[in-house]
């Protein structure tokens, strides 16, 4: 039930297209190999605020109970994201205090650059250093940003698609574009002469990138800031020669799927990921490519066999992980363009499994939000696909009672029940650090006409008044302009166009959303359903039924 576009073009040349479908105790360390990760006691000190002010870190600490210790000191550590404890530099020492302040280099471009590390005080005791705090990340990277460009925000209105024509997007007002970036084909040596291979320092090492392959995307966003497309980007880790250290060692068996963890767990892969963050970044923000406003992390992350599989049925560690490689993004994105949105991504499985192997999309939501505020709380944002449950059933409207409700152990969150998932946004530990509701994006999103045309019309006109509606979703992207032939073997005819490029009644509904001609379709799609629709949405009506049919 897991979808993403994994269509790949240089401008005006398909190359491939197609769909696959797919808090307790503080952590302190990963065991070897599949083991879980331990929990560490009651820590005395604790890492206040971890910043960039000028060319430096300022560390804040405080502590109401002093550590005993051997010399009066406090020592900071900078640890790689892969390390633990007091296995990494010693950056700055201060006089041991119930506050204390640390301020080192930020080292910037440098081979020991502080960017992307995690701090942690220890003190020196019985001739042993002693970790005494949590790890922390510095949690404002916007503060040197040197490429910052105004944002493209102009509607929620989006399309994931299939392919690039211009004429029908704009005929349908599309404000918005999703698109997928493989790392693995964008890394090493060009695979055509007639375009050299990029090189790109970074940190004081040089990297290779595929020029050949980054032709496509080059070419996506400059198509996209040309037609005033705003541009989401979602990075997946595929598996490729010159990628290999990307990989994480959890990841690299037999097991195919689009999307394998990133490696953050050795030192030439955590160094490449930091490179790719950063070149990605420079190269799409502003200048003759274009800009990406929002970058995705990661697909349907929860989604451990089909989208960023690592060979742990651990929540913990799967978590822990991909938290590491999210910061690195973060951090590298956000230095470069302060106006980027990140984003991790979540599938609509919120408390069901249809694989066991994977997780709950709450419980995974849960356990990253817990890590990111124990280790520094950043402005992450968030992306989430509310499908239909089934992703066949074509009754956006009236979801079936033994997939969908209105309580927080709902099995799915679609769009019937998403102001579950924004209410659940507003809690006070769920805010960004300035007090505000994350940005939500509902990237992925689509209704079937396998079953009528009109159901589909009736679906869309619903969903985006649902989204329309909600202050806290900034993307609709609809999942896809034109039908798939394989889709349709499955009930999954998503497109607003048939697979002869005839128009389905839902193009014109889709179309004429935000216009003043929306409230001709909202009049047929209330024919459809039987109720007015802005009055369900406006009351968070929630209609059921118990079987497939829907007099059910």
């Amino acid at each position: 039930m897991k979808r993403s576009n994994t269509i790949k073009m240089v401008f005006g040349i398909i190359l491939t297209a197609g769909v696959i479908f797919g808090a307790a105790g503080t952590y302190d360390a990963l065991n070897a190999g599949k083991g879980s990760v331990a929990e560490a006691a009651g820590r005395v000190v604790s890492i206040d605020s971890c910043t960039i002010s000028g060319d430096s870190v300022v560390v804040d600490v405080s502590a109401e109970n002093l550590p005993g210790s051997d010399d009066g000191k406090y020592y900071l550590y900078a640890d790689e994201v892969y390390q633990d404890g007091v296995t990494g530099e010693v950056v700055a020492t201060t006089d041991k205090g119930k506050k204390a302040t640390f301020k080192f280099d930020l080292a910037l471009g440098k081979k020991e650059s502080n960017l992307s590390k995690k701090f942690l005080v220890a003190v020196k005791s019985g001739g042993s250093m002693v970790q005494v705090s949590d790890e922390h990340y510095i949690t404002n990277p916007e503060a040197i940003a040197s490429k910052t460009v105004g944002r493209n925000d102009h509607g929620i209105k989006g399309i994931l698609p299939n392919d690039a024509d211009a004429a029908t997007f704009k005929d349908l007002g599309i404000a918005q574009m999703v698109y997928n970036l493989y790392m693995g084909d964008i890394v090493g040596p060009s695979t055509n002469g007639a375009y050299p291979t990029t090189e790109f320092s970074y940190d004081g090492k040089t990297y290779q990138f595929n020029t050949a392959a980054l032709q496509q995307y080059d070419g996506f966003v400059r198509w996209c800031s040309i037609n005033n497309f705003q541009l989401t980007l979602t990075i997946l880790n595929n598996k490729t020669e010159a990628g290999a250290d990307l990989i994480h060692p959890l990841s690299r068996d037999a097991h195919v799927c689009p999307g394998y963890a990133m490696n953050t767990k050795e030192d030439a892969g955590t160094q490449h990921l930091k490179a790719i963050a950063a070149f990605l970044a420079q190269r799409y923000s502003g200048g003759q490519f274009g800009t990406v406003d929002n970058w995705v992390i990661g697909n349907e992350i929860n989604a451990r066999t089909e989208w960023y599989y690592m060979d742990s049925t651990n929540l913990e560690l799967n978590v822990s992980e991909y938290v590491k490689a999210f910061r690195i993004f973060y951090n590298g994105i956000k230095s470069v363009n302060a106006n980027a949105r990140v984003y991790n991504s979540i599938d609509q499985e919120w408390n069901r499994k249809s694989n066991p192997g994977c997780f709950l999309a709450k419980e995974y939501l849960d356990r990253f939000n817990y890590y990111i505020r124990r280790e520094g709380n950043v402005d992450w944002s968030l992306s989430v696909h509310p499908y239909n449950a089934p992703l066949f059933d074509p009754y956006a409207w009236k979801q079936q009672s033994q997939y969908v409700n209105t309580s927080l152990s709902t099995p799915y969150i679609t769009i019937e029940n998403i102001y579950l998932l924004t209410d659940y946004m507003n809690r006070a530990e769920m805010l960004n650090p300035a007090g505000n509701v994350r940005q939500i994006s509902l990237s992925e999103i689509g209704y079937t006409s396998s079953f009528g045309e009109d159901a589909q019309l009736a679906s869309i006109v619903y969903a985006y008044t649902m989204a329309k509606s909600n202050p806290y979703i900034t993307s609709f992207i609809l999942f896809r302009e034109t039908d798939d032939a394989h889709e349709m073997e499955s009930h999954i005819a998503q497109g607003l166009k048939n697979l002869d490029g005839s128009k389905k009644q839902s193009y014109d509904a889709y179309k004429y959303m935000d216009t003043k001609e929306a409230g001709t379709y909202k009049a047929k799609a209330s024919k459809i359903i039987g109720q007015d629709v802005d009055a369900l949405v406006a009351n968070r009506t929630f209609m059921s039924r118990n079987g497939w049919f829907l007099n059910d």
